[in-house]
């Protein structure tokens, strides 16, 4: 196991590094937070046979060049995987996976604090009170969205768009979902009914996305439906950002026709639309969802068993291809 080198894209907690030092290998690890560079990325993949890259590192048939015939598997450190492409890496036998599963609450407790943030306006008003501007209470201060008995609309019912409809017994809310299977689980406990996206969007009051990133949900919520929305109702992303036409966003907002977005992914990632950010409607987190230390720890720990997994000849753990 000595021989094999491993590329690891960006700082990441202790678990990989110590799992895949302790099996043998050489770890190289790129020690910052930002990512890397292309230019650093194509200089420092020659030879390795395993890669623990996020979603910032474009995995392509350049790459895969760059990497040469010694690397046999690619570990995501997220559950998406749309940098990779997966064509390719099939073709040429690199092995893809993901990290499923271990960021469902945590992703879902997020969607959580981006729904009730939004709803009662909670960044307006902590901006108002650190600018020393609060004058006192007022009747029609900061009214907002009462979120029991108001309907959530889930687009996507996949493991953490259920665990949000889920969490939405707490506040007695109607839920409704759009997904191509029915979920049971949904529908058993918080009697959640499927629906199709344009029903979904004229109902809810809370519409949250979590489907994956695919050319079929690549601006999936744009400026029809965001004009089918209510005027009253909010979106929430924590799925991916292209999901979302944020010019179209931006401008809906603008002209009032939906109540707010509290959002924790982005179309052009870390950049922003131009004018997302003047609007006080908006609540604005820096790609939080998996960010909690026993999760980003089990992510770290399954992509290093991931990687060993495929280099000592087994089938790992959470494939992709």
């Amino acid at each position: 196991m000595a021989a094999h080198k491993i590329l690891i894209t960006r700082r990441v907690p202790p678990p990989a590094v110590e799992v895949l030092k302790n099996a043998g290998c050489a770890v190289d690890l790129v020690d910052q937070d930002d990512p890397p560079s292309r230019e650093e990325l194509l200089r420092r993949v020659p030879g390795v046979a395993g890669m623990i890259t996020m979603l910032s590192e474009r995995i392509d048939a350049a790459l895969l060049d760059a990497a040469g015939p010694s690397l046999r598997v690619v570990a995501n450190f997220a559950v998406g995987f749309d940098n990779i492409d997966l064509e390719t890496c099939k073709q040429r036998g690199v092995r893809v996976t993901n990290t499923p599963d271990v960021l469902t609450d945590a992703t879902a407790d997020l969607a959580w604090t981006l729904i009730l943030a939004t709803a009662r306006r909670a960044v307006e008003g902590d901006r108002l009170v650190r600018a020393g501007k609060w004058t006192g209470w007022a009747p029609m201060q900061f009214l907002g969205l009462q979120l029991s008995g108001a309907t959530l609309g889930l687009v996507g019912a996949g493991r953490i768009g259920t665990a949000v409809g889920l969490r939405s017994l707490g506040f007695n809310m109607h839920v409704l979902y759009v997904d191509g299977q029915p979920c049971a689980e949904l529908e058993q406990r918080v009697h959640a009914q499927r629906v199709v996206l344009p029903e979904l969007l004229q109902a809810a009051d809370v519409v949250s996305l979590h489907v994956p990133l695919t050319p079929q949900t690549r601006h999936l919520i744009g400026a029809p439906q965001l004009a089918a929305m209510k005027p009253t109702a909010i979106l929430i992303n924590t799925s991916r950002g292209p999901v979302v036409d944020e010019a179209a966003l931006v401008e809906a907002l603008r002209e009032r026709r939906i109540a707010g977005a509290g959002f924790d992914v982005y179309e052009h990632e870390p950049r922003l639309t131009p004018g997302l950010t003047d609007l006080p409607s908006v609540v604005l987190l820096p790609h939080l969802g998996s960010g909690t230390t026993a999760t980003r720890q089990k992510m770290s720990q399954m992509t290093a068993e991931n990687v060993l997994a495929v280099l000592q000849g087994r089938e790992p753990p959470n494939p992709v291809v």
